[in-house]
């Protein structure tokens, strides 16, 4: 009788370790902050703002770079602390999957950015920075909430409409997708029943 018992425990463990795997892997990331992709978009506007009045090519492509890294920065806390906030596990699947998403593109777009730019060749820079980041946004979006895959899918199209304007209009179409975007979208999540 004990080796059964022990068996039938055995396999009762593996199945729950099975369904407890299974619902993790199917869950949904919620994290993702409001507030935080408002922000975000408020350091776009202001780097969409400050970028023409640089001066020369490398002083805008410096003026991006660094309000890429602050809202990169800006977005990691939010989640962070939004994760806190609602006890969920910031390394967990769910949130493991989307920054795996969302990773690739972004590395690309740095990588090309950093052979554009030692080629002194910005023009076609604002494209492949909002078509990268839209294709790791639609990605990391089948992985959450509905509305970040819909931005992400906008980041793309405005992305392809770049490549078809003038370069007058690049920091107007990087200030519309990182920063009105990323603030029209915050608002949308923020009001969602899961952003507290």
């Amino acid at each position: 009788m004990a080796p059964d018992t022990t068996n039938l425990a055995e396999r009762a463990g593996e199945d729950l370790r099975f369904i407890r795997d299974a619902m993790a892997r199917g869950s949904a990331f919620t994290c993702v902050p409001g507030l935080g992709g408002i922000l975000m978009g408020a350091v776009g506007v202001a780097a969409a703002v400050l970028a023409p009045r640089a001066g020369t090519g490398h002083a805008w492509l410096a003026v991006w770079v660094g309000a890429a890294f602050l809202a990169f920065a800006v977005g990691v806390v939010a989640l962070l602390r939004k994760a806190r906030r609602e006890a969920h596990r910031p390394a967990g699947s769910a949130a493991r999957r989307f920054t795996l998403a969302l990773l690739p593109p972004l590395v690309a777009g740095a990588a090309l950015t950093a052979a554009l730019a030692s080629r002194e060749t910005y023009a076609v820079l604002p494209a492949i920075w909002l078509m990268l980041y839209g294709c790791g946004v639609v990605a990391a979006g089948t992985m959450t909430i509905r509305p970040v895959g819909v931005m992400g899918a906008l980041f793309v199209a405005l992305g392809v409409l770049t490549l078809q304007l003038p370069l007058a209009f690049a920091n107007l179409a990087l200030g519309a997708g990182f920063g009105a975007l990323h603030i029209v979208f915050g608002i949308v999540i923020g009001r969602m029943k899961h952003e507290h």
